[in-house]
């Protein structure tokens, strides 16, 4: 399939980790529902407020049996490798759309129900570090499903969700029983065009995957990569066999090329495993060439430790984030403007489903290592809510844009050291950063006010002082006031910032 198609699993979804977890979507009035991936011939999901189905083709019915039956099934559900799925009822199915107003598809299918995940994202979403565990994740069930028999028939990112910090297969349908005595994996071409190649420009060009993913949604070819490589470049590893050779090998005629994606069979199971497995030992080794480095800086890293930050203010500002979330229980939490996480982190510890987005890739990739290593429920994103990501795909539908997929799972948004920036930068009114906090909460907003004459304020003013002559905290929290209930706040010494416990009115 194509990989817009692995779109369609992704939705906003709830904590699956304990029940205390659960958000009560009962209480939410069903608005709309979904029909994607159309672009697979076998079925398509549809998902809705509250459930995500599959509904597949009556000529696949054997094919998801065996795969639903067999022991690899369950081990790859179990090692939480693969999206829990399980047959589902026309009538389960028929009473969800009934209640979200969609129209019964007249077509005998097979439904399948799959596990909601916490909350949906896509490759161009992600840093590196995350795209590399996804091409990690897909090498891994290939080489466990070819054990038994089985075989992944496409390689694309969209097959991939992550379940806050860890990578989890969600396309059922790109599993299929393979000829034990066919030698080739079709889909190792496109494999290396979406997942190593970006990384290899994102590594060495520092080309981000959101110029790369969202533009070019079947991955870079050879050509793409080349123009951009220095005559050395070409000749040295990893370009010369990622990119100058098969730039090469494009060049032959397109008939001979056609004979690439021919069958072939082997004259033993034996020796098309053999062959099989030395080709994902390959790419395991492309792969590996293009790891995102650990230690690269930017503008933003190690910001929190910068002589500016004083350790006073940062133990206020986390004694009373630390309180909120002791008082509240968030259960499911968005942090804006995230750095590298150490306020995600807390919110996390206290049982908070929580989706962490910065601008920047690198500060999100320390944050998605540190919340893999540590096992916390993080979903690190590399969002812009300036400029956040929007619908893309057919009709801008296939791949949601992030307010839609925002507004509404989160019942505690964070949004600190981060006003000025929106403010000054972006040159965005107060009332309109009010209100889109105001949407993208369903109850709690902590937000930090920072005036004008603060050094890191007046640093990005760049001598526009006076357009802020207005602003102040009395100003602040009158604004504020027309979309929240002001419930506590705090100075945050020695600095003249304050921090805002707010409750969502209402109506605003």
């Amino acid at each position: 399939m194509k990989p817009q198609a692995r779109a369609a699993n992704q939705v906003h979804q709830l904590p699956t980790q304990s029940a205390e977890q659960i958000v009560n979507l009962e209480d939410r009035p069903l608005t709309h529902s979904f029909k994607h991936s159309f672009r697979d011939p076998h079925g398509h999901v549809v998902i809705t407020d509250r459930c995500v189905f599959r509904l597949v083709k009556k000529e696949c019915e054997l094919q998801v049996h065996n795969f639903l039956n067999s022991e690899i099934f369950g081990r790859l559900v179990e090692d939480g490798l693969l999206v829990r799925t399980e047959l589902g009822s026309e009538k389960d199915f028929g009473e969800e759309l009934a209640r979200s107003a969609h129209v019964y598809p007249e077509n005998n299918y097979l439904i399948l129900k799959h596990e909601r995940i916490p909350f949906q994202s896509y490759p161009y979403e992600w840093p590196p570090e995350m795209l590399y565990a996804a091409g990690q994740l897909t090498l891994d069930m290939m080489e466990r499903l070819l054990a038994e028999g089985f075989g992944l028939k496409d390689a694309s990112p969209y097959n991939v969700l992550f379940r806050e910090s860890r990578p989890v297969f969600v396309d059922f349908l790109s599993v299929e029983r393979r000829d034990r005595c066919d030698p080739t994996w079709l889909p190792y071409a496109q494999f290396v065009r979406t997942f190593i190649r970006p990384l290899l420009v994102d590594k060495y060009f520092g080309i981000r995957l959101s110029q790369t993913l969202r533009i070019y949604r079947e991955g870079l070819t050879p050509n793409d990569v080349l123009r951009m490589c220095s005559h050395v470049q070409k000749l040295l590893p990893p370009f010369l066999t990622l990119v100058s050779l098969p730039a090469l090998l494009t060049k032959i005629s397109p008939l001979n090329r056609q004979k690439i994606y021919e069958k072939r069979r082997s004259g033993s199971p034996e020796e098309a495993s053999f062959i099989l497995s030395r080709q994902l030992k390959g790419l395991r080794r492309k792969l590996r060439a293009v790891k995102p480095d650990a230690n690269r800086k930017s503008e933003w890293t190690d910001y929190v430790d910068a002589d500016h930050v004083s350790e006073r203010y940062l133990s206020l500002k986390q004694q009373f984030i630390e309180r909120v979330m002791t008082e509240e229980r968030p259960r499911m939490l968005l942090d804006v403007g995230c750095n590298e996480g150490h306020f995600s982190s807390i919110a996390a510890s206290s049982n908070a489903s929580t989706v962490a987005i910065d601008r920047d890739p690198a500060v999100c990739g320390r944050v998605w290592r540190k919340a893999s290593e540590d096992k916390l429920h993080i979903l690190p994103l590399v969002v812009d809510l300036t400029r956040p990501t929007p619908g893309l795909g057919w009709r801008n539908t296939e791949c949601r844009a992030f307010l839609d997929r925002a507004c509404g799972p989160f019942d505690c948004v964070l949004m600190l050291a981060v006003l000025h920036h929106v403010l000054v930068s972006e040159r965005i009114p107060l009332d309109e950063i009010m209100q889109l906090a105001f949407d993208l909460t369903t109850n709690l907003l902590l937000i930090e006010y920072i005036p004008p004459d603060d050094p890191m304020f007046q640093l990005i003013a760049r001598g526009n002082d006076h357009l802020y002559e207005s602003l102040s905290s009395a100003e602040f929290e009158r604004i504020s006031e027309k979309y929240f209930v002001i419930e506590r706040k705090e100075r945050l010494e020695p600095s003249q910032r304050w921090l805002y416990k707010m409750r969502r009115a209402r109506v605003a």
